[in-house]
């Protein structure tokens, strides 16, 4: 489904990506870890062309990304669903405009058939009751979830997530969590989910890469990098597990 290879990424003097090579299999839910700064999220940015790379090869079911016009690459963007950390709601629309949005830009669906589907990922998330409030009337739970049901309405092969659980609660974390799996499972979705919350990677990871520095120093099952010897991998993880442990005191 996606294939990275030999991606660099810098801005001005500072590398952000740095060579990196990775695949993301059909149905798989690839986590990506790492550090803030560490370029995840510029990774997900530039396998959509919203950054451009310096140099290396994107393909998403073996289109080469960066070679598509702008044509070409909207018609794929709308195989591909982004979650981005702030859920990226318009807040002059309600809920139902906002998923009704991507309906009416890009496809040519009767008013019947957009009514349809916007029910219908509205209760995939759980959220049918919320149709018509407007986005500040919305806890940052509810927030994401409207922002997962945006980006799944248009059916993508290729979902990405930009720190799906980042502000939440352990609670609602996890419930976020839970929903990108049966998501995931559900539509039958690759999904690669940048984080750095451990308990969203234990939840739904099949596979985990580590970003540090720009470069990828494991890539593997999520059991072995916790068990691994590398100490950046141990100072990671311990700090990780320390943070839940302070969160989940408060």
């Amino acid at each position: 489904m996606l294939r990275i290879q030999n991606l660099s990424k810098r801005f001005n003097s500072k590398v952000v990506l740095d060579d990196v090579s990775f695949e993301a299999k059909d149905g798989e839910n690839l986590v990506i870890l790492g550090r803030s700064g560490t370029g995840k999220s510029v990774l997900l940015k530039c396998i959509v062309r919203l950054l451009e790379p310096d140099s290396g090869q994107i393909f998403i079911e073996n289109k080469n990304v960066l070679s598509l016009n702008i044509k070409e690459l909207n018609e794929l963007r709308k195989q591909i669903g982004f979650l981005f950390q702030s859920a990226a709601l318009y807040d002059s629309m309600s809920v139902r405009h906002n998923l009704e949005f991507p309906l009416v830009r890009n496809f040519e669906f009767t008013p019947k058939e957009r009514e349809e589907k916007i029910v219908s990922v509205l209760e995939k998330v759980s959220l049918l009751e919320a149709i018509d409030k407007m986005p500040s009337e919305l806890s940052g739970g509810m927030r994401k979830r409207v922002g997962l049901a945006r980006a799944i309405i248009t059916e993508p092969k290729l979902m990405l997530y930009d720190e799906p659980t980042t502000g939440l609660d352990p609670i609602t974390s996890k419930e976020i969590s839970m929903l990108i799996l049966e998501l995931q499972k559900s539509l039958k979705m690759t999904s690669v989910v940048v984080t750095h919350d451990l308990l969203c990677a234990e939840i739904i990871a099949d596979r985990a890469i580590m970003l540090n520095e720009g470069k990828i120093i494991f890539d593997g099952s999520l059991e072995d990098m916790t068990s691994s010897n590398d100490e950046f991998l141990i100072q990671f993880f311990k700090h990780e597990i320390l943070n839940k442990s302070e969160t989940t005191n408060v």
